[in-house]
């Protein structure tokens, strides 16, 4: 708002000083009166005028997503005491969500909406309860989407007047502004009070007037609710018509009255029949309990007075729905053209229902009829699409999630409970082949052997029934390294390779090609797949031999915590659960009770080791 008062300032400006022609702001309003004389500017002023110029139309680029179309200016003419109410609408736009404002111009506040007040907004209305001579002034809408703004104007003129009071000869009553009706001589015709309000009003005692006079069902005349029935019509029908009605509104009554000049016309037969541009017997998309409003479009010559309504089952839809007034005809405007007239008539559904589908709602204009059908609306199957889309998506990112926090045990638990215990048919002795570091007596190869030599076999071999190949343990006595390697190696399944942050450990692996061969061979021609286990955390690798490198870079690592209690020597732990990740699905029996410990099966809970077991301690 505020930008487009100071676009306003700059172009009345620049239009003073003959920029650019000063035109009206509202597109339906007219210059009146005489031409406008230039003035005579000096070179100072002519600086001044292109300056502003040049700031102007700067302005008005950056601005240009603020400013709001205008659509159109509506002159009323109303007398003061009564209700009046105005509805924004501008098709499509506010059959939408949109945001709807009202001001008062010029001021920049927008109109209350609180009901209580005498004038506020009440959705898309504004309404006065009553009017007063000080409402008078220029009202303006603002319809405003994501996109585009639309502002509908109303000039609304409030006069003192009397009902059937002898000044009303003078009065504005009398003008053009007044509705204007005609009657067809000889035939039969109506005329239309437009009583079209919110919910929060309700209308009843709707009465008709023909001068001072209450009009009484009768032969000539057949009142029936906002429209008047006038049976053949003559020439003395023609006159000054008013319609009444009491409005309700949080329980405060008004009185609400339109005047109607009725003109009567000879029809002349032969002339061409009005035309239903829509609807066209078509069907219309509209889900359950929600509100529509349809259109009749008719075009017809100016010299018929053919009677334009709604009906269902033959009925008008007024006095269909008369109790419930659930749907309404609304009010006929038109648009005069150069030799015919467009006329359009709605009907609104203030909440559709289910015996609503199905059933002809048929605008009639003479003798031309078109109906709608309500019909339920076809499942848009895009949606579903896109909602089954999305669930998939996001069961696959929640199983994806919950595998890979739980693919450890969850590989475990389906090796316990469909995977057997006997040998796989493969030609392999082993299930691993275990690689470690030596130190010097006297270091911290100590607990490097316990680990090795006591906890691992204890752990793999006799709580889980694997069967390892442990070089320094396994090995014949006197055979030569490389040859212990390139022989068991290939008898193995799996190569597990300890490592520690001193390189100097893995000198005979640095030292002897042979061995450096017997890795690569197990790594290459037989495919194994290699568990290394860092025995503390190894930050640099670039000292550690190419084949270790190689098993880092592609397989990864497992760090052992260095915890030698009971609970480290439990196969339910952190660190055996990836180890037995790692190894083969399949399981031996237990080993012989030979070995360096009694196989006593371990039993952990809340990730503690029980005591009984007997297992070993450093």
């Amino acid at each position: 708002m505020f930008v487009a008062y100071v676009t306003q300032l700059v172009w009345n400006y620049v239009a003073l000083d003959n920029c650019v022609p000063h035109t009206s702001r509202y597109k339906s309003e007219k210059k009146r009166g005489g031409g406008h004389q230039r003035r005579l500017k000096s070179p100072e002023m002519g600086v001044t005028s292109l300056l502003f110029c040049g700031v102007f139309f700067v302005l008005l680029f950056f601005v240009a997503a603020d400013t709001c179309e205008d659509i159109f200016m509506h002159n009323v003419i109303i007398s003061e005491g009564q209700p009046f109410l105005f509805n924004c609408t501008y098709p499509p736009e506010t059959n939408r969500a949109v945001n709807l404002t009202w001001y008062k111009t010029p001021s920049k506040s927008p109109v209350s909406n609180n009901r209580h007040f005498r004038v506020h907004q009440d959705q898309t209305w504004i309404l006065f309860l009553p009017l007063t001579v000080e409402d008078a002034g220029i009202y303006q809408c603002f319809i405003r989407n994501a996109h585009k703004c639309y502002q509908i104007a109303v000039n609304l003129t409030v006069f003192k007047s009397h009902w059937c009071d002898s000044s009303m000869e003078g009065s504005p009553i009398n003008s053009t502004d007044v509705y204007q009706q005609m009657l067809p001589i000889g035939k039969s015709g109506s005329l239309n009070c437009h009583l079209y309000f919110p919910e929060s009003c309700a209308l009843d005692s709707i009465k008709w007037y023909k001068g001072c006079e209450e009009i009484k069902a009768g032969e000539k005349y057949s009142p029936s609710g906002a429209k008047l029935l006038v049976n053949n019509v003559a020439v003395e029908d023609s006159g000054s018509y008013a319609c009444s009605a009491r409005l309700t509104h949080l329980g405060r009554h008004f009185t609400i009255r339109n005047y109607i000049a009725v003109n009567t016309k000879e029809v002349e037969y032969g002339r061409r029949i009005p035309n239903i541009t829509y609807p066209k017997n078509n069907s219309i998309e509209v889900p359950l309990g929600s509100t529509l409003i349809v259109n009749c479009n008719i075009t017809d010559t100016k010299e018929n007075t053919n009677l334009r309504c709604w009906r269902v089952n033959n009925t008008l839809v007024d006095d269909y729905y008369k109790d419930s007034k659930r749907i309404q005809e609304g009010i006929e405007t038109n648009v005069s053209l150069r030799d015919q007239i467009r006329y359009t008539v709605n009907i609104t559904f203030l909440k559709v229902k289910i015996e609503d589908y199905g059933r002809p709602f048929t605008c009639h204009a003479g003798v031309s009829a078109a109906y709608i059908i309500l019909i339920h609306p076809v499942p848009d199957f895009r949606a579903y699409l896109l909602g089954g889309l999305m669930a998939f998506l996001l069961l696959v990112v929640s199983v994806l999630f919950i595998y890979n926090s739980f693919k450890i045990d969850i590989m475990l638990w389906y090796r316990s409970a469909f995977h057997t215990a006997q040998a796989p048919d493969d030609e392999k002795l082993y299930d691993a082949y275990v690689l470690y570091p030596k130190y010097p007596r006297g270091s911290q190869g100590h607990d490097v052997d316990t680990l090795v030599m006591k906890i691992l076999p204890e752990v793999l071999e006799k709580q889980c029934g694997y069967k390892l190949f442990i070089f320094g343990r396994d090995e014949f006595p006197g055979q030569a390294v490389a040859n212990v390697i390139d022989e068991n190696i290939k008898l193995c399944r799996r190569l597990m390779v300890f490592v520690a942050p001193e390189s100097s450990s893995f000198g005979f692996l640095k030292n002897l090609s042979e061995e450096q061969i017997a890795v690569y061979n197990a790594l290459i021609q037989h495919g194994m797949k290699v568990i290394l286990i860092e025995l503390e955390k190894v930050k640099d690798y670039s000292t550690m031999p190419e084949s270790i490198q190689y098993i880092r870079q592609k397989h990864g690592a497992i760090q052992w915590d260095g915890d030698f209690t009971e609970q480290s020597q439990c196969a339910k732990t952190k660190f055996w659960k990836k180890v037995r990740y790692h190894m083969p699905p399949r399981r031996y029996p237990a080993s012989s009770p030979v070995q360096l410990l009694g196989h006593i099966p371990c039993n952990c809970k809340a990730g503690k080791c029980n005591a009984a077991t007997g297992l070993i301690t450093p």
